[in-house]
């Protein structure tokens, strides 16, 4: 241990209370032995310090701070020095605070595009994730303090994430879940991890013993600390033996005391709690900010960074006949609030107070031929015979219209997880009505994923602007004009219809359990390998240039191609590397993402682009042996603009082993990626167990780890409680206020173990086991 002499100058009780925190941000000090507190406070796109009341759900204003675009959106930018620079300049605020660990980067994969919380995430492939995230994480702790990657792991769903059992398969969990950390701890060494809240196959996540001491700790060497979210911890104990160092927030000594009563009653070894304190005060030797200068942060140079982050982020989805950019003189319609009002960050413990905001229409008249703006439709949803009237009409006058829509921000927002794919029916009323008066119609979509988009083939142009941050304006408006020529592509697949997802069956585990059924194939992986038609593919993007793909060499494990810009005005590609396993025995996905770059080329320039791939992006994890293996034959080398558009390709052959597991002939579906409706068997089989049940036992008595929903199925105390919560979920929405009533449903899901927790021991957890006697 590291600080051995210190932790023996400790009482136990010391020891114990470095393992909470002190108040909802910060740490506990020991002040004579020079032990500081530090302060973590939540990310992951920009600071959120709150300077007054704490929360964790974005309900009281944090401080003025640079929002950046979400990691949906940059993730669309493909370009690892920006999210460098943004980390980097993201810490720099953080430290300017003197915060010492920032919540972030999110690196959960988009299991699911329903899941409330995508917003945060980077995409639907752990490649793409592992390579972006890690960057984000170098670019925080260039600061001298620390990044907190979360949630590890399979936090896959907001509802009734605190009680959850997500069921996977070991292959899936380290292929899919786990890629996007392993890379993060092995190439960018994070001093903090978050544990999720849900359980992993039976066991809560912060106190996973396979997640945290097998995997985390022994296979990959983390030496940081694990901080578990906020109310994350289930038994402060098995946490402690599984490496889950600090809870926070305070517990006002609730917690502590279970530690060092667990210590005097023999059931906790204190060798155990003493090298958490070692830990613990190796992170605050790396992070402390009490003795250190302040930085000074220039705010306008942020905001401008924040602007090319979202220059770079936006995706061109359709530019038919050329309508964009638009041309000088064109008269200009611009209808909805979303031009005036811009959709820019989610909702939740993300929500930052953007340092200054801009918007797309004042930009857009500020440079341009403007008809006219209409409101279009109510932003919160319902009809509006007035608004539809006044769109229609100036969409009648103009020889264009610009057309901004998307999703609320009740739709994606922490704790919740969105209903459907589809866009508000008073949106898609306007859009229908738009386009019988007008057939120049290039749409502005907002929202923090994928949507359904049934009016695609009806416009002329779509781009997405996803949640870019404060500079939303000046980044839209670039695009349009042709200023700055688009570059994104899309980090996740659009489906036609939600139907389509290969988890929508699946999708969320309504109540005990939520099994991930689908395994590997996510996202393109199984569209790509079920041959299923997409509205957009995964890495689909436009340009206003073209370019050319040639000349593709192998050397050893290293390829590249020539890429020429054959078009008229300069721009950047994102070329994309896909190894595809030619006549495998092995169920597998028919592709999977091991490269890519983003090049950027004058009109007419021509670059030879070099990708060097590793043993292991030819493996898949082979749960008999505990380790990754290459299954020996011939690989495609395939390179192009998305994940269903090569351009060149070529073949490798690797040696490896014969496979004995995961043999086709023995998973007749999962061979095929007809994974909708897998039989239990065939899930068992590749799980290795029987399956719980995924229902909750109404019968049976209400306990500290099961959630106020299940009051319901209780007796009229448990169903007062129930539909009280409900009234005001209900209520809050009425009357125009979705975000609280997000908040209130937030309630629903927790289990009663939090009461006392959350309330620092007002309501004691004597008084909740009192109430749940009742409640049964």
């Amino acid at each position: 241990m590291k600080h051995k002499n210190i932790i023996k100058q400790m009482t136990l009780e010391e020891k114990a209370s470095l393992m909470s925190g002190k108040n909802f941000w910060n740490t506990k000090a020991i002040e004579r032995l020079g032990i500081p507190s530090i302060m973590l406070t939540d990310g992951p796109h920009g600071l959120r310090k709150q300077g007054g009341k704490a929360d964790h759900l974005g309900l009281n204003k944090s401080l003025p701070a640079t929002c950046y675009p979400t990691a949906a959106s940059i993730a669309n930018s493909w370009d690892k020095s920006l999210v460098y620079d943004v980390g980097q300049d993201i810490g720099k605020e953080a430290r300017s605070e003197r915060v010492s660990v920032l919540l972030g980067p999110g690196l959960n994969i988009k299991r699911n595009p329903l899941c409330g919380r995508n917003f945060e995430y980077f995409s639907e492939d752990p490649y793409l994730t592992g390579e972006l995230a890690s960057e984000m994480v170098k670019g925080i702790q260039s600061n001298g303090i620390s990044a907190c990657p979360k949630h590890y792991a399979v936090n896959s769903q907001e509802h009734m994430r605190m009680t959850i059992d997500e069921i996977v398969d070991e292959r899936s969990l380290r292929e899919i879940y786990l890629t996007g950390f392993e890379k993060v701890v092995k190439e960018s060494e994070p001093h903090t991890i978050m544990s999720s809240y849900n359980k992993v196959n039976g066991e809560y996540a912060n106190e996973n013993q396979h997640l945290a001491n097998d995997i985390l700790y022994s296979e990959w060497g983390f030496d940081g600390v694990v901080v578990t979210d906020w109310g994350g911890n289930n038994d402060r104990v098995a946490g402690l033996k599984a490496h889950n160092q600090l809870e926070m927030p305070s517990t006002n000594g609730i917690t502590d005391k279970e530690i060092v009563d667990a210590i005097h009653a023999g059931t906790l070894d204190e060798s155990t709690l003493d090298e958490s304190v070692d830990q613990q005060l190796s992170l605050i030797d790396k992070v402390r900010l009490d003795d250190k200068e302040l930085v000074q942060v220039d705010y306008e140079e942020h905001h401008n960074k924040a602007v090319e982050a979202a220059r770079q982020s936006m995706v061109l989805l359709k530019n038919e006949k050329n309508i964009l950019p638009l041309k000088a003189g064109t008269e200009v319609a611009v209808i909805g609030d979303f031009a005036k009002n811009p959709r820019y960050q989610g909702a939740g413990s993300s929500l930052i107070n953007p340092y200054k905001l801009s918007n797309p229409l004042d930009h857009l008249q500020d440079s341009f031929n403007i008809v006219g703006y209409a409101q279009g439709f109510k932003r919160m949803g319902g009809k509006s015979s007035k608004l539809l009237k006044e769109a229609t009409s100036l969409a009648e006058s103009a020889e264009t219209v610009i057309l901004f829509i998307g999703l609320d921000e009740s739709k994606e927002a922490e704790g919740v997880d969105r209903e459907d794919l589809k866009l508000p029916q008073n949106q898609l009323d306007l859009i229908e009505s738009v386009v019988k008066v007008n057939k120049n119609v290039v749409v502005v979509l907002a929202g923090g994923g994928a949507l359904e988009l049934p009016f695609a083939d009806h416009v002329q142009g779509i781009l997405h602007t996803y949640l870019s941050g404060q500079g939303i304006g000046e980044a839209a408006v670039d695009l349009l004009l042709g200023n700055h020529n688009p570059s994104g592509k899309l980090n996740e697949t659009f489906p036609i219809q939600y139907t389509d997802v290969s988890s929508s069956a699946y999708y969320p585990g309504d109540q005990a359990t939520s099994e991930h059924k689908e395994g590997l194939f996510i996202g393109y992986r199984y569209f790509d390998t079920a041959n299923l038609a997409v509205r957009y593919p995964f890495g689909y993007g436009l340009s206003y240039t073209t370019f050319e793909y040639s000349n593709i060499e192998i050397d050893g494990l290293t390829v590249s191609f020539d890429l020429t810009n054959t078009g008229e005005m300069a721009g950047a590609e994102i070329a994309q590397l896909y190894i595809e396993k030619i006549d495998s025995k092995i169920f597998r996905p028919k592709k999977e993402l091991k490269g890519f770059d983003k090049v950027y080329l004058a009109s007419g320039e021509t670059k030879r682009v070099a990708l060097t791939l590793t043993e292991r992006d030819f493996s898949y994890y082979n749960p008999e042996i505990k380790d990754w293996e290459i299954e020996s034959g011939n690989y495609k080398i395939q390179v192009g603009s998305s994940s269903q558009e090569i351009h060149v390709e070529d073949t490798i052959e690797m040696d490896g082993v014969s496979p004995s597991i995961f043999l086709k002939n023995e998973f007749p579906h999962y061979a095929l990626a007809n994974v909708k409706d897998i039989p239990d068997s065939e899930f068992e089989k590749i799980l290795g167990r029987k399956l719980p049940s995924t229902n909750w036992n109404r019968d049976k008595d209400l306990g500290m780890n099961d959630t106020i929903k299940q009051a319901q199925y209780k007796n009229w105390i448990g169903k007062m409680l129930y539909n009280s919560i409900m009234f005001f979920h209900v209520f809050f929405k009425k009357i125009g206020k979705p975000l609280m009533a997000n908040n209130v449903y937030f309630i629903i899901n927790m289990p009663f173990r939090q009461i006392d927790r959350f309330t620092g021991g007002k309501v004691s957890k004597k008084n909740v086991e009192v109430f749940l006697r009742w409640i049964n």
